[in-house]
């Protein structure tokens, strides 16, 4: 029997949006710094994951701002 590599996609999500992954070679937590440009709630978030989802690892960003304990 052989053996077949697949890659693992990676797929960010914040709330309802998919975001794509922009480089490989990026830390999740650079990934995070990196879509903060364009949605500044995200500068105080925390990256959760990854959970394997068939062929992708999703990340997910959760803000930690306004929960409690």
């Amino acid at each position: 029997m052989a053996l077949n590599i697949t890659a693992i996609q990676r797929v960010f999500k914040h709330g309802n949006i998919e975001l794509a992954d922009p480089s490989s070679s990026l830390s999740p937590d650079d990934v995070l710094g990196f879509y903060s440009n364009t949605y500044p709630e995200l500068t105080t978030s925390n990256v959760i994951g990854p959970k394997i989802e068939g062929s992708r690892a999703v990340y997910e960003f959760k803000t930690v701002v306004g929960t409690k304990g």
